[in-house]
This record gives C-alpha cells, structure tokens and sequence, in this order.
C-alpha cells in the first residue's frame, strides 16, 4: 500500500483494514524508524509509546498494537479526578425498572447557543446498556447532542470502543494518529484508550455505540465468498498530523464508566509518526454492497452487517453494527418488507436521514427504537397492507434514506433519562400494529 502525506491543513487517509499500517508528518521526514520498533534513540529527539489493544499474548491475527514516536510520551499529565461534566453519561443498570414493550423515541433535542454551549462530552446521554465495563462484557448505546466544540479538552474511554454514527452536522475529530471529518452517512470508530478531540461547527446529533468485550471487525462472509458488504479497502485510517503546542490542556478518561479528568501542560495530539494495527477509522457507508435478492422467505438482516464485535459464544455477537441502505429489492413469491418477527438479540434502531420503509410516517431521524429480546416487532399496519397487495416486481427501496441498527446478544435496560426525563419517549408506539385486521378464513 502505497502511503499518502498529509500537510498541516489538509485531511487524506490511508485505505485497508485489519493491515499494518504507518504514517509520519510530512514536516518530518524519516521520523518514522525504519527496521526496529524501539531504537535506542529515535529521530528528532522523540519519545516510543506502545498503545496496545488486544493482551501481548493474543494470536497473531488478531493482535493490535500501534507505536506512538511523539514529542512527550503520554504520562506526562498531573492525576486524574473525579469530574461530573456529563451528568447523563449512565451505567446504573439496576437503576431503571426493566420493560419488555416496544419503545420508540422521538428526535432528541439539539442544544442551542442560546441555552448553553455543550461540547460532545457534556452532550453524551446514554439510552440503554447491559453488562459491566469492569469485567469487559456488555455494551452501552448513547446519543450525543451539542453545540460547541472541545476546545482544549481531550477524552479517551478506558472501558472500550466507540463506534460513532453522526446524524446532523459533521464532526472533525483530532486523534493521537491524526484528524478525521466524520460526515452523516459515515461512521468512525475510537478505539479504547485513544485520544480524541471533536470540534463542530453548529448544532450536533448523533449515536454511539459502546462495546466492552472486544473490538470491531469485519464480519466473514462465508458463502458469499471474497467480496460483497463492507470491503477491507473502503476502511480509511489518517495520516499522521501533529500539535507541538504548549497550553493548559485537560484529559478526560472514562473510567468504570465515571469521568476522570488530568490537567497537563501541552496538547496530547503530538504524534509525529506511528505505525501499528490499533488505529481509528471510519467508513463511508454508501460503499456497503449489498447482497439481497429473494425467492422465498427472506434473509435475515445479518446480510446487512457492516462491523461485528464478537463476543465469547462463538456465532454470537456482543454487537453488530448493521445498516439498510438504498437498494434494489427483488422478489419472488414472498413478502417484501421484514416479517414480524421475535428475536434471541436486542435490536436497537435508529434513522440517519429518510423514512424507514416498514415506519414510513412515524419513525424520524435523529429519533430511535428498542425491540428487546423476544418482543415481536414488525412492519406498521399500512405497510404491510401496502405489501401485501403490491405487485412483485424489481423496485428500489430506500432511496434517499439511511437506517441503521446496533444488534447485541445482551439484554438491554433502558435508562432513567431515556425513559423519562428526555421527554421523547413516544407512549402510542405500540398503536402502530393495533389495526391490524383479521384475514383468516376457514
């Protein structure tokens, strides 16, 4: 692979996935050591830092390490305290009584200038979760909602991953590798224990997808063979850009899912060159290929996953991120939209833009559903109408709409602010399915 330089002010990316992959800041030629991950004394006086993902002893195959050559190696800061700066940031699972229902919410609400300026730390709220972080099993789901960017504040998750799917307005995330625009319609990913900065530029809306078993992957494609869903290739990692700025600058650590926060002397984005397999990235999500024409039946939405984190069952995921993209549908003698259906796995689905096609009128972007293990869930009354007295022919669905679901093998509690105090969830869901009409004869 051939490696791409970036300038102060411009933002290219290195394509691949799962590979080894390396960068250096242009304004420093040759600061990437070549032939020993740990000289004795790297180039311009910089310091190795190991950032390791996976333990020392992991298979080759899926070991994750990166080395960090940067200007002053990362334990450089004063200690961590404990700071409330997101008060809806929520892991009180017992805190909640449980509910079987079907949820659904209504579009969060931006934060505007005028109330308050809330950067992505102050504006994360959690929704729903299962598990604890402690014992690195189980995963968390959040919104983000701000307004303002981070300024001199960094945040990295000690617990695991984050996967960050935007919804309104575009991020410009400054990592320890370098800096990334993260538009809607395109999700990144932050690794546990990786540095981050947001900026934005107006008002910001989101989802997250927390897991802390393991780390995102590809899922394998079986009988579809080398090529089809997300392709390694169309995975972007940036290009090494660094800060040598000196000014009073806070870290915040999420920590047992409680914020922590160090103060130090100098940005923490001060990476000249690196080189590893532990990387943030991101993905466009127009590059998915789909794979989808129907005889019978249908497919189950696993044809549609884009990232897997597996857990410790082998064939069961602790989370897949899945998305139901423009498409072509094509159907023989069956129904088209999804079947009603009841699930081993909690199924939480949210709207990046467009109407979903089995909740045309009633589910909105930036708003949100929870089908829990074992609740039946389907299409609406007029879609399956509609459906079931179309014609069947080849058609496209889905133009003009992105909807995306974090599928978890866990059983999910929702939280205190998200059943409550939000004020968005929709207490008439389930009205939905009521005209629905009895078609037996006998």
């Amino acid at each position: 692979m051939e490696e791409r330089r970036a300038t102060k002010d411009e933002f290219k990316y290195l394509t691949g996935f799962g590979n080894e992959f390396s960068s250096e800041d242009e304004r420093c030629p040759g600061a990437l050591p070549v032939g020993q991950n740990n000289p004795q004394r790297c180039p311009y006086g910089l310091y190795a830092e190991q950032l390791s993902g996976t333990s020392f002893t992991a298979p080759r195959f899926r070991n994750r390490r990166s080395w960090l050559y940067r200007i002053r190696p990362s334990v450089v800061h004063k200690p961590f305290v404990p700071i409330d700066c997101a008060p809806r940031l929520d892991y009180a699972w017992d805190a909640a009584p449980p509910t079987p229902n079907q949820l659904r919410w209504k579009p969060f609400d931006v934060p505007t200038r005028q109330a308050a300026e809330m950067d992505f730390v102050q504006g994360l709220h959690t929704i729903c979760g299962a598990g604890d972080c402690r014992a690195r099993q189980g995963i968390a789901v959040h919104v983000y909602l701000c307004n303002a960017s981070m300024k001199d504040r960094a945040l990295y998750n000690a617990d695991g991953d984050f996967l960050i799917v935007p919804q309104l307005g575009a991020l410009l995330i400054t990592t320890e590798f370098g800096k990334i625009r993260c538009e809607p319609n395109e999700i990144c990913v932050i690794q546990q224990g990786m540095r981050f900065n947001v900026a934005v530029s107006g008002p910001s809306r989101g989802y997250i997808l927390e897991v802390f078993d393991d780390h995102f992957q590809l899922p394998e494609l079986g009988p579809i063979g080398a090529n089809g869903l997300a392709n390694p290739r169309d995975f972007q990692t940036p290009v090494a850009c660094y800060e040598d700025r000196e000014t009073d600058y806070e870290i915040v650590c999420k920590y047992h899912g409680k914020l922590f926060a160090a103060q130090q002397d100098h940005s923490p984005f001060d990476v000249v060159a690196w080189h590893g397999n532990y990387v943030p990235f991101k993905y466009h999500l127009d590059k998915f290929m789909v794979v989808n024409t129907v005889s019978f039946d249908h497919c189950d939405p696993s044809i549609f996953t884009v990232l897997t984190c597996p857990s410790g069952k082998v064939g069961t995921a602790a989370a897949d991120f899945v998305i139901f993209p423009p498409r072509w549908s094509v159907q023989e003698h069956t129904f088209r939209p999804p079947y009603y259906h009841r699930n081993c796995m909690s199924e939480f689905m949210g709207l990046i833009k467009g109407r979903y096609e089995a909740k045309e009128e009633s589910f909105h972007p930036g708003g949100a559903s929870l089908h829990s293990i074992m609740t039946p869930h389907g299409p609406d009354a007029s879609c399956f109408e509609t459906a079931s007295n179309c014609e069947l022919k080849p058609e496209r669905v889905a133009d003009g709409t992105q909807a995306f679901m974090f599928e978890t093998s866990y059983s999910m509690t929702v939280t205190n602010w998200a059943a409550k105090l939000s004020n968005k969830l929709d207490d008439d869901y389930y009205k939905c399915w009521q005209s629905l009409e009895k078609h037996f004869s006998f």
